[in-house]
């Protein structure tokens, strides 16, 4: 199915035709309630509260948001967040983040206030695609060190996924289908994305409620100018661009509400993934005898698989104290099959599998607070306790070798209290002692402050420090032949980060009656991070690499950001402006500048209630952006240089309609709808065999989807 510019024209001439025509035929009558710019937030909280009263500044991507853009994962989402960069991988099929130019080991993903496990790491290093979100209430994001709430690895921040656990209706039964176009690419089954789902309610009482979810989603892969898993032709084309990748999702909830402010609920989930990769290189096979040739190709598939179990316990102590307690167990492993396929014949054979990546997390973890029941003051006592037991393959690529078989048990406990000096100023000092089987003890503090002013300005003051383990590849790299000598560093300690972020927030009413607002927010932040471990040369000859605590990380930001509701108009404008500094004492050669990078975004959202409609776009700029190189000038030299990744921006837009009294909700949309699938760069710098690429790959071009849901509730 090709998707041409007149296509991509007529999308937008009735997009913004249909915003014009229901503003025409909207009166007053038709207005509907400015939604609230006040939500309840949990992330980094005592219990749930008002966002306003936070001392922590918490960013939320509401389930509305989530509807839409039709995000069926994170990566879906995140995408539009300013300070947030996705970095998808087309040879990987995985979608990394990075927060404040750190990437994704340096902050954690949680799902109910716990970190999730993955193939690298609990909480960290998680890829985006495999985050499902349909039984999300909302997204929380807290930037900055959180090392006292959330522990080690949490130190540009914390994005907390927070589930639905309760409903209104006796029943709810929500199937859905969606179906996307993969660039100009779309087949009802062997190109594009297709998605299948159902999720089931039940109400059982006034005090139990359970249901359970099942996605299949279906990347087909981009093929761009590749041919797939059955050409046969030794040229280069055999593939896909973008790998295939198949999910299966199944989650299941019992949850209970019971008196004296008791709450619990279990939530399981299954997770399974296959990605697969197909070799450029055909081997032709050729016989001289017959003269014929049966072409074969040496391909793989990777498997994911994830286990999740959460068991939460929150209430009231009789008279005294308040708990939240959770207990999980989590696995997730990964395998590879490797085989030889006869295209021709479409057969495997040779084939070998292996489980070269396993992780089992023991988690729990306790929140005890309101213990002297008094408002002006409070604190909280808490404990995190894991136990992860696991291994990976020697190396990376390699299937066969001995797996390194490693344990690590955390023990945390911490503490903060929070002073109401009055009802416009209130402090939270905080610390943690970290404590593990592998590495020396850790102390992790912070400091809050919030002061409302009586012109309605808000100003918090965060002051936080978490360290950074270091990762399995770290401490346990060996990679050692006659070519190469990489090995980790057991002796590593953690890295130190610490972020001081300072916010102004400012509500103004637009209208007279207060139903319209404006909410502007000025953010200023800085993150400094030391004792980063890199991969650094210990010996010239033989040449060889270790991983070494040496460098250092800073960064430096300011960034403005506008909410306002405006009767039926909901809209968002951001802009960013921020500067990296690294001292890279594991090089020769460095330069420890400043490198200063600009971001935009705007959103809005627009109800036409009397069509039954919504209308969506989503926009962010990515501006120019540079890191120090090193590259060899014409006298054979190595110099540094500033490289240069260019700018882009990514566009997506929606339409919204409701049916039958909402029980069916129809949206269309396009995603990168600029049509980025690369931009250049020089700012990167070549392999140990390759020389440095010069375009960074970012998208698979402008897309279309259609999703239908159908809303049984009774």
């Amino acid at each position: 199915m090709n998707l041409n510019k007149s296509k991509f024209l007529l999308f937008f001439l009735l997009f913004f035709y249909s915003i014009i025509f229901a503003q025409k035929n909207e009166v007053k009558k038709d207005s509907v309630k400015t939604e609230k710019l006040e939500e309840v937030i949990v992330t980094g909280q005592y219990s749930p509260q008002s966002i306003n009263k936070s001392v922590f500044e918490v960013k939320v991507i509401s389930r509305a948001q989530i509807e839409q853009q039709a995000g069926n994962n994170l990566a879906d989402v995140l995408n539009q967040t300013l300070n947030i960069n996705i970095i998808p991988s087309a040879s990987t099929g995985k979608s990394a983040v990075q927060l404040f130019g750190l990437d994704g080991q340096y902050f954690k993903i949680l799902i109910d206030n716990i970190p999730v496990v993955n193939d690298e790491g609990l909480g960290n290093n998680t890829d985006l695609t495999q985050m499902n979100l349909d039984d999300i209430q909302q997204i929380e994001i807290v930037e900055g060190s959180m090392g006292v709430q959330y522990g080690a690895n949490a130190v540009s921040g914390v994005i907390n996924i927070i589930t639905k656990k309760s409903s209104k209706y006796k029943w709810e039964i929500t199937p859905y289908i969606q179906e996307e176009t993969v660039g100009d690419e779309y087949g009802l089954f062997d190109e594009g994305r297709h998605i299948q789902s159902i999720k089931v309610g039940h109400k059982i009482t006034d005090r139990w409620y359970a249901n359970a979810i099942y996605t299949r989603n279906d990347f087909a892969g981009f093929w761009s100018d590749k041919k797939g898993k059955h050409h046969d032709l030794n040229d280069g084309k055999r593939g896909y661009l973008w790998l295939p990748k198949l999910q299966n999702t199944a989650k299941a909830l019992l949850s209970y509400r019971g008196d004296n402010a008791f709450r619990t609920f279990y939530k399981f989930e299954y997770f399974n993934e296959n990605i697969d990769r197909f070799s450029e290189q055909v081997d032709p096979n050729y016989n001289p005898s017959t003269q014929t040739s049966d072409p074969i190709g040496d391909d793989l598939v990777f498997t994911s698989e994830r286990f999740y179990h959460h068991l939460n316990f929150l209430g009231k102590w009789k008279d005294g104290f308040n708990y939240d307690i959770s207990l999980s167990y989590q696995q997730q492993k990964r395998n590879v099959e490797t085989f030889r396929y006869r295209i021709k014949a479409r057969e495997k054979f040779d084939v070998q599998e292996f489980e070269y990546e396993s992780r089992k997390v023991y988690y729990s973890k306790g929140n005890f607070s309101n213990f002297l029941q008094n408002n002006s003051f409070d604190f909280q006592l808490g404990y995190e306790v894991n136990h992860i037991d696991g291994y990976a393959s020697s190396t990376s690529g390699s299937f066969d070798g001995e797996n390194i078989k490693r344990e690590l048990g955390s023990y945390d406990f911490f503490g903060s209290s929070e002073i109401n000096v009055n009802d416009k100023f209130s402090i939270r000092p905080g610390a943690r002692l970290l404590t593990s089987s592998v590495f020396d003890p850790q102390v992790a503090v912070s400091l809050s402050t919030r002061h409302r002013f009586d012109n309605g300005l808000e100003i918090r003051a965060v002051v936080g420090s978490s360290p950074r383990l270091p990762n399995y590849a770290e401490l346990y790299t060996y990679f050692v032949d006659a070519n190469h000598d990489v090995r980790g560093n057991e002796n590593l300690e953690p890295e130190q980060g610490t972020s001081v972020f300072l916010h102004l927030k400012k509500g103004f009413d637009l209208t007279n009656d207060g139903a319209s607002k404006l909410l502007s927010k000025l953010s200023l932040n800085y993150l400094n991070v030391t004792d980063r471990i890199e991969l650094s040369v210990v010996n010239q000859i033989p040449l060889q690499f270790k991983y070494i605590n040496i460098d250092s990380y800073r960064t430096i930001g300011a960034f403005f950001n506008n909410t306002m509701n405006y009767k039926n108009l909901k809209a968002n404008v951001g802009i960013g402006f921020a500067g990296e500094s690294k001292v890279l004492d594991s090089r020769v050669l460095h330069n420890d500048d400043y490198l200063y990078r600009m971001q935009f975004n705007a959103n809005a959202a627009y109800y036409a209630k009397k069509l039954g409609m919504v209308f969506s776009a989503y926009y962010k700029y990515n501006g120019p952006s540079q890191q120090f190189v090193q590259r060899q000038n014409e006298n054979d030299e190595t110099v540094l240089i500033r490289g240069k990744q260019s700018d882009y921006s990514w566009l997506d837009a929606s339409v919204r309609k409701n049916f039958l009294d909402k029980k069916i909700q129809l949206t269309l949309g396009a995603r990168n709808l600029l049509d980025i699938t690369e931009v250049n760069t020089t700012a990167l710098e070549g392999g140990a065999h390759s020389g440095p690429p010069s375009t960074l790959l970012l998208g698979y071009g402008r897309s279309y989807f259609l999703k239908l849901v159908y809303n049984l509730n009774f």
